[in-house]
């Protein structure tokens, strides 16, 4: 019953842990891998409120320096952890189109020329190849694709 007394006595308590839950499904509803963390701040700000009996000031700023480190720890475990993705370039554009095969729209040479890379043309630079040739990727440096003639 004690528990139950200390609850009445310290309503900010309820606050944090309701706020921990509301950013636990937030985190469900908008996943980002990051109000968790955030959450985890709170439910400890308000699991410690209630053991304590912190005063609200103090309740702030360890809810600040429990989100930062917090936040810190989780992306240092998310980076360490890593991503396991059957496709490595999913979001690679650039990495994706090397070795695709294009058609040449304007002359391409050292110096200007544009290519059509699927359903979109791109500025491109190669060795003297003539509009409507076909042409490979070869890299994709600063939105301009290298192209050499097939």
């Amino acid at each position: 019953m004690d528990i139950f007394n200390r609850l009445a006595e310290m309503p900010h308590a309820y606050i944090w842990l309701i706020f921990a839950a509301i950013l636990g499904i937030g985190e469900i509803i908008v996943p980002g891998v990051f109000l968790i963390w955030i959450a985890l701040a709170a439910a400890i700000t308000g699991v410690l409120t209630l053991a304590v009996g912190l005063l609200p000031a103090l309740q702030f700023g360890l809810f600040g320096i429990l989100c930062i480190a917090a936040v810190y720890l989780g992306r240092k475990w998310y980076l360490e952890r890593g991503a396991s993705v059957e496709d490595p370039l999913l979001n690679d554009r650039s990495a994706r189109m090397v070795g695709q095969s294009v058609m040449v729209t304007e002359d391409v040479n050292e110096y200007e020329g544009r290519a059509r890379v699927g359903d979109s043309e791109w500025p491109a630079r190669g060795n003297s190849i003539k509009k409507g040739q076909s042409a490979k990727i070869i890299e994709v440096k600063d939105g301009i694709i290298h192209i050499a003639a097939i």
